[in-house]
C-alpha cells in the first residue's frame, strides 16, 4: 500500500542506523523513529485512540515530533498540527472545529496547551502515551484514509482543515526519492505545523535521506546546517533567501549543495540571478502549489532566465488550464481530499475533479503559466496564509480606529505583505504602526500583524453594496510612498 507508515517501518528495516532527522545537535535514526513510534502508538491504543481519530499536536520544531507523527500514521490516527506561533486565543476555534480525541504538546507548549485543553475541554494527557515496544497491528489501515489534517485560513477568516490521505501525501512526496542524488540530505526552513515542513521530510524520507531541521529561519543558521551536514538540498521561500543573500554564503562550505529551490510566494527574476550569481554550481527550480493541490507547476533551471516571472510547466501527472475567468484550476492525483467537514468549502474548491486555485493566470506560446493575480482576497505573505476579516476584527477593536480594511500589497521580499488601511475616529490620535502590532500581540501571531499602516479619510466603497473596494486599495497603495 501507498502508506506513510509502510514508507517509513521499510526504511527502517532497510537502514535502521541511518540518520532520519537532525536538529541542532539531536539526531534520530529510521530505526530509532520506529520503535518510538511503535511504543507511542500502542500507547495511544490502550486510551482508545484509533482509525480516523484526530490527534491535535501543538509544538515548536522538535525532534520529539517525528515519532508521533510516525506512531499516528501506524494506527491510522490523523495528525493535525496546530500553529506553533499562534496564541490560546487564536487556536481555541480551531481545536473546537477539529473536534479532536486527544491533544498532544511537544515541550515548548506544555503550559499552554494545559489552557487550550481547559478551555476548550479537550483530553490532554500530561506526558504522550508509550506502551510496549512491539510493532501494532495496521491490517485495518487504508491508504485513502486520512493521514493529516493542515489548518488554512480561507478569505472569510474561518479556519479549513485541509485533509490529506495517507495515499496522497505519498504521491506527493515520491519524487523526492529520486530528485536528489545521493544519501545528502535536505535542510527544511518550514516549521512542522506547515505542510511544506513534513513534505520536504517525507521526500527526503522515501529516498532514505535525513531532513535537517531548524528551530530559526536566519541566514546564519541555514548555512551552517547546510554546512554541517553537507546536504544537498536547501528550499527558502523567497523572502529567507534574500536575508541570506544580504547574509552572504562565502563564509562557510556549501560545496555539498546542489539544489537551492524557492517558491511559495512570487519570486522575482532579479532574485533568481542573485541566487545563481552566488551559488553558481547549483540547480534552482520555482515550484507553485498550494495545500490543497499539492505540487502542481515547477519551472525548471534551464527556464529560469528564458521565461522570468513564469512558475513553469505542468509536473508528470499534473493537468493545469484556465477558466473562463482567468483563474487556475489543477487536477491530479495530489490533490486534497476536502476539507474537513466543511462540504459547502469542498464544493467550491474541488468542482468535477478540478481544484480552484483562486490565482489569475496566463499561459505563453510554450504552455508556460505565470501568476498575474489573486481571484480571492487572501493574503499569502512570506509561505503564510493570512485572512483579512481575521485581522480586522481585531483591528477594529482598537480605540482609535473607526474603519478598518486589510489588504495584501505585493512586495519583492514577502509576496505580500499585510497592510492595514484605517479611517481614525473623530477626535482621536492615530496610532503608529508598532503601537498597532504591539496591540495585536497574543492576540495575533507576528505573521498576521499588518506591516503597513495607512491612515485615510474614507474607504473606497462600491455603490450599490458599500463593499469595500479592496483591489483599488491595492492600487493606491501601490502608487503611495511609503510612510507608515
Amino acid at each position: 500500500m501507498l502508506h506513510i507508515s509502510e514508507m517509513l517501518a521499510n526504511a527502517a528495516r532497510v537502514a535502521p542506523n541511518a540518520v532520519a532527522v537532525t536538529l541542532d545537535d539531536d539526531a534520530l535514526t529510521f530505526g530509532e523513529i520506529d520503535r518510538r513510534a511503535n511504543r507511542i502508538a500502542n500507547g495511544l491504543r490502550g486510551i482508545r485512540v484509533g482509525r480516523g481519530d484526530r490527534v491535535l499536536w501543538w509544538g515548536d520544531t522538535s525532534i520529539e515530533a517525528v515519532p508521533v507523527f510516525a506512531a499516528l500514521a501506524k494506527i491510522g490516527a490523523v495528525f493535525a498540527p496546530l500553529n506553533a506561533r499562534a496564541s490560546v486565543e487564536e487556536t481555541a476555534p480551531i481545536a473546537e472545529y477539529a473536534r479532536p480525541r486527544l491533544l498532544l504538546c511537544g515541550a515548548s507548549h506544555v503550559q499552554a496547551g494545559a489552557e487550550l485543553a481547559a478551555r476548550v475541554d479537550l483530553p490532554f494527557p500530561p506526558e504522550i502515551p508509550t506502551g510496549v515496544a512491539d510493532a501494532p497491528d495496521a491490517s485495518d489501515v487504508d491508504e485513502r484514509d486520512p493521514h493529516v489534517i493542515f489548518f488554512t485560513s480561507g478569505s472569510t477568516g474561518r479556519p479549513k482543515g485541509v485533509v490529506l490521505s495517507h495515499r496522497t501525501n505519498w504521491l506527493r512526496t515520491y519524487v523526492g526519492a529520486t530528485s536528489t542524488p545521493g544519501g545528502a540530505g535536505t535542510v527544511c526552513m518550514f516549521p512542522l505545523f506547515h505542510m511544506a515542513g513534513w513534505t520536504l521530510a517525507m521526500g527526503a524520507w522515501q529516498g532514505r535521506r535525513a531532513v535537517h531541521f531548524v528551530h530559526t529561519t536566519d541566514a546564519e543558521t541555514l548555512l551552517h546546517t547546510t554546512a554541517r551536514h553537507r546536504a544537498a538540498r536547501l528550499y527558502c521561500i523567497p523572502a529567507v533567501w534574500s536575508r541570506i543573500l544580504e547574509h552572504g554564503v562565502g563564509k562557510v562550505d556549501l560545496s555539498s549543495l546542489d539544489e537551492a529551490d524557492t517558491g511559495t510566494s512570487a519570486t522575482p527574476p532579479e532574485l533568481l540571478r542573485a541566487i545563481k550569481d552566488a551559488l553558481p554550481n547549483t540547480r534552482t527550480r520555482v515550484f507553485y502549489g498550494s495545500t490543497e493541490a499539492g505540487p502542481g507547476v515547477q519551472l525548471g533551471d534551464a527556464d529560469l532566465f528564458r521565461k522570468p516571472g513564469s512558475v513553469g510547466i505542468a509536473q508528470p501527472g499534473v493537468d493545469v488550464r484556465l477558466t473562463d475567468s482567468g483563474e487556475v484550476v489543477m487536477r491530479s492525483p495530489f490533490l486534497m481530499d476536502g476539507y474537513f467537514d466543511d462540504t459547502p468549502a469542498t464544493t467550491q474548491a474541488l468542482r468535477d475533479g478540478w481544484y480552484h486555485t483562486g490565482d489569475l493566470g496566463a499561459f505563453d506560446e510554450e504552455g508556460y503559466l505565470s501568476i498575474v493575480g489573486r481571484a480571492r482576497d487572501v493574503i499569502r505573505t512570506g509561505g503564510e496564509t493570512v485572512a483579512p476579516p481575521e485581522v480586522e476584527a481585531v483591528l477594529g477593536t482598537h480605540p482609535a480606529i473607526g474603519e478598518i480594511a486589510v489588504v495584501g500589497v505585493p512586495d519583492p521580499q514577502w509576496g505580500e505583505i499585510v497592510t492595514a488601511v484605517v479611517v481614525i475616529r473623530a477626535g482621536a490620535t492615530p496610532p503608529d504602526l508598532d503601537a498597532l502590532r504591539s496591540f495585536c500581540a497574543g492576540r495575533l501571531a507576528a505573521f498576521k500583524q499588518p506591516r503597513r499602516l495607512a491612515v485615510v479619510d474614507a474607504l473606497p466603497r462600491t455603490a450599490a453594496t458599500g463593499q469595500i473596494q479592496r483591489t483599488l486599495l491595492v492600487e493606491r497603495l501601490q502608487s503611495a510612498p511609503r510612510t507608515p
